[in-house]
């Protein structure tokens, strides 16, 4: 199982950016996904969700509104769209997966994961 995260890199304080991760060797339309970011020093911590299904789309307080998650089962993919990004949204973003009914919303809910990409945003 791979899970390829894309789309990190720099932007200005206001801008944006869309991450992207694309899953193989697993049936894709069989898992939740979800998003997390790490910064040095500090636990791996939820950002967004979403379900098999599309059904249930769940975001932290400090990207709700900003951020949107989506995904397309046809291309096994997951997205996060992150506008006006701030200076504390800097992190590694990792995506996840999981098939079990568990809620995806904590790190050890995980079954796989990405191998992360870096977001930086200046001030």
């Amino acid at each position: 199982v791979q899970l390829q995260a894309s789309g990190g890199g720099l932007v200005q304080t206001g801008g944006a950016l869309r991450l992207s991760c694309v899953a193989s060797g697993l049936t894709f339309r069989d898992y939740n996904m979800a998003w997390f970011r790490q910064t040095p020093g500090k636990e791996r911590g939820f950002v967004a969700r979403i379900s098999r299904n599309y059904g249930s789309i769940r975001y932290s307080d400090a990207v709700k509104g900003r951020f949107t998650i989506s995904r397309d089962n046809d291309k096994n993919a997951v997205y996060l769209q992150m506008n006006s990004l701030k200076p504390e949204d800097t992190a590694v973003y990792y995506c996840a997966a999981d098939d079990s009914r568990v809620v995806l919303s904590t790190p050890d809910a995980a079954k796989y994961w990405g191998h992360g990409t870096q977001v930086t945003v200046s001030s």
